[in-house]
This record gives structure tokens, sequence and C-alpha cells, in this order.
């Protein structure tokens, strides 16, 4: 039964290598920045959804805010002229206008939470995707040979502190 179990596990690792040698590492390095770009570009989507979403918010709650302020006066006017039943009705309508303009208040209160948030994240990940970006050009240029000559060259923190020194040192011979 040993036996059996080593040469399974021979095929499998044979298998495994098969795989790994079929695999085209710089295809599947673009296919991930493809997919990476995907959801960025679903993020920016979702953020203009809710911008459409609290544009229609604030209209619908401006006119519903009309309409109670108008069945406030219809209500006020009824109970001036002690025409109870008149009120009744004016109230009637009122009510449910009244609690859909809080149901907006809420909304509004979770979408702009949820746009924060998004909105954040989306900046990250951005910021993210062009490092990212840059690493697997500078990786396809030393493994594949095909340097873009537009694509920005990968920069790393030390080359930033390195220009900043020299900049410093520059400013400081002007000076003296």
């Amino acid at each position: 039964m040993r036996f059996i179990e080593r040469i399974t596990q021979v095929f499998k690792a044979d298998a495994h290598g098969v795989v790994d040698a079929l695999e085209d590492k710089p295809l599947l390095l673009r296919q991930h920045l493809r997919e990476a770009e995907l959801e960025l570009r679903k993020k920016r989507a979702h953020l203009q959804a809710l911008d459409l979403e609290e544009k229609r918010l604030v209209d619908e709650g401006r006119r519903l805010n009309e309409a109670v302020a108008a069945l406030d006066g219809d209500v006020a006017l009824a109970l001036d002229e002690q025409q109870t039943d008149l009120a009744r009705f004016a109230i009637r309508r009122l009510l449910p206008m009244r609690a859909r303009v809080e149901g907006i208040g809420y909304r509004m209160k979770e979408l702009i939470q949820d746009r924060d948030n998004t909105k954040a994240l989306l900046h990250t990940q951005e910021q993210d995707f062009e490092s990212l970006k840059n690493r697997v050009r500078g990786w396809l240029a030393e493994n594949e040979g095909d340097v873009d000559p537009l694509a920005a060259p990968s920069v790393t923190d030390e080359d930033v502190e390195l220009e900043l020194l020299r900049r410093a040192r520059g400013a400081r011979a002007e000076v003296a």
C-alpha cells in the first residue's frame, strides 16, 4: 500500500510541474493587472451610482418637504376654521410623507458613509494598482526584454530619498 501512495505522489508532483511549465507568467501578470483595473472601474461605477442616488434623494426630499409644508398649512387652516374632518384628512396624507422624509434622511446618512468609505478604499487601491503596474512592467522588462519606451520606470523609495538628498545638497551649494 505504501508503494502505491508513493507512485501517486510522484504522479501528482509531476502533474504540478507540467502545469507550472505550461503557465505563461507574463500572461498571468497581465491578466491580474486587467482584473485589478476592472475592480477599480467597478468601484468608480459604484461611486457614480451613489452620486446619482444622492442627487435623486435630494430632489425627492426637497419635493416632499414642500408637500409637507403645504399639508401643514392645510392642517392649520382646517383647525383654524374648526374643520376637524378636513384636518384629519390632511394629517392622513401628511404622516406618511413625514415618515418618507425621515427615511430619506437615514438613507442619505448611509449613502454618505458608503461613499466616503468607497472613496478612501478606491484611493488606496489606485495607489496600490499604480505601484503594482510599475512593478509588473519592471519585471516584464527584465524577464522578457521588451521595454515599453512610454512606460514609467519603476521608482523605489530609495530612489526618491536619493533625489531629495541631491536637491538638498544643490540648494546648499547655491546658498554658499
